[in-house]
C-alpha cells in the first residue's frame, strides 16, 4: 500500500471508528431476538408526556395513541389531548421493517391546519419539544449497524447485556443523529431497559431508562420511560413518558392510520 493510502486510511480510521467496526455475531444474535419479542397487535394507551426543563419547570401533555402491525411493517398514530396550546395536534408514523426503506412521518398542526412531512434530515430533531426525535419514535433496522457484546451487568436486580451499536453509514448517523449507542438488554424477557446515545452535534449524551416495566396479557410493557439530555454531566434537560390504560387486541382498522385521519382527529 502506497504511503498516502496508509495514511489516509488511518485518518478514517480515528475520524469515523463506527465505520470500520466488525460485526459480533453473539450480540447480533441477541438484538435480533429483541427485534423479534412480541410487543403485541392493534394496541391503544393513553400516555402523558412530562418536560422538565434544567430549572425543574416541568410541563404536561396528554395523547392517545394507537398502534397496528401491518405484515411486518408497524402503523402508528397518536393525538395530543391536553394542554390547549397542542391540542388536537397529531403524529403519524409508518415502521417499514425493509432497511432500505425511509421510514414515513407527518405531524399535524391544527393552528395552521397543515400536514408536515418530516424529511429525513429532520428527524434528528426533537420531537414536540421532547428529548425523544422523531426517529427515536421508530424502530432501528439491525442491517444498519454493527453490534459488540462489551460486557454483562445488572440493571435494577435483573442481569442484562450491554451492547454497542454502531451505525455502518454516515446516512444512518445523519438520519438519527447518533455516532454511537449503547443498550441494555434484560436476559430474561429481551426489552432494552436502558440506553446511552452519543449525539453527533453538540458533544451531548441522550440518556434512555425504563423506570416502570409490567406484563400485560402476556406481553411486557414499559410503562415509563425517562430521557434526559446532558452535556458535561450537566443535565439540560428531562422527558418523561407515562402509558396507561394499554389495550391489546383492539378492532383498528388500516385505514385509521392515514393522513385524512390524522386530520380528521380522535
Amino acid at each position: 500500500m502506497k504511503k498516502n493510502a496508509v495514511w489516509m486510511a488511518v485518518m478514517l480510521g480515528l475520524l469515523f471508528p463506527c465505520w470500520a467496526a466488525a460485526d459480533d455475531p453473539a450480540a447480533r444474535g441477541i438484538m435480533e431476538k429483541v427485534d423479534a419479542r412480541d410487543d403485541g397487535d392493534n394496541q391503544s394507551s393513553q400516555m402523558e408526556m412530562i418536560l422538565i426543563d434544567k430549572h425543574g419547570k416541568e410541563r404536561r401533555r396528554l395523547m392517545k395513541a394507537f398502534r397496528k402491525d401491518k405484515g411486518e411493517d408497524k402503523l402508528s398514530i397518536m393525538f395530543f389531548i391536553e394542554p390547549a396550546d397542542v391540542r388536537d395536534t397529531g403524529f403519524l408514523t409508518w415502521d417499514y421493517d425493509d432497511a432500505n426503506r425511509d421510514d414515513d412521518q407527518w405531524l399535524y398542526l391544527p393552528e395552521l391546519k397543515k400536514t408536515k412531512r418530516i424529511a429525513s434530515s429532520d428527524k434528528s430533531g426533537s420531537f414536540m419539544g421532547s428529548d425523544f426525535s422523531y426517529a427515536d419514535m421508530t424502530s432501528r433496522d439491525l442491517e444498519n449497524y454493527d453490534y459488540k457484546l462489551l460486557k454483562e451487568a445488572a440493571v435494577d436486580g435483573h442481569a442484562v447485556w450491554v451492547i454497542e451499536s454502531l451505525p455502518r453509514s454516515a446516512e444512518i448517523v445523519e438520519r438519527y443523529g447518533y455516532t454511537k449507542s449503547v443498550v441494555f438488554v434484560r436476559q430474561d424477557n429481551y426489552v432494552v431497559v436502558r440506553g446511552i446515545n452519543w449525539v453527533k452535534e453538540g458533544d451531548k449524551l441522550k440518556y434512555m431508562d425504563v423506570k416502570q416495566l409490567e406484563k400485560i396479557d402476556g406481553i411486557w410493557v414499559p410503562l415509563e420511560v425517562h430521557m434526559f439530555t446532558k452535556k458535561s454531566n450537566v443535565t439540560l434537560h428531562k422527558t418523561v413518558l407515562k402509558y396507561k390504560d394499554v389495550r391489546f387486541n383492539q378492532d383498528l382498522k388500516e385505514d385509521f392510520f392515514t393522513v385524512r385521519q390524522l386530520e380528521k382527529g380522535y
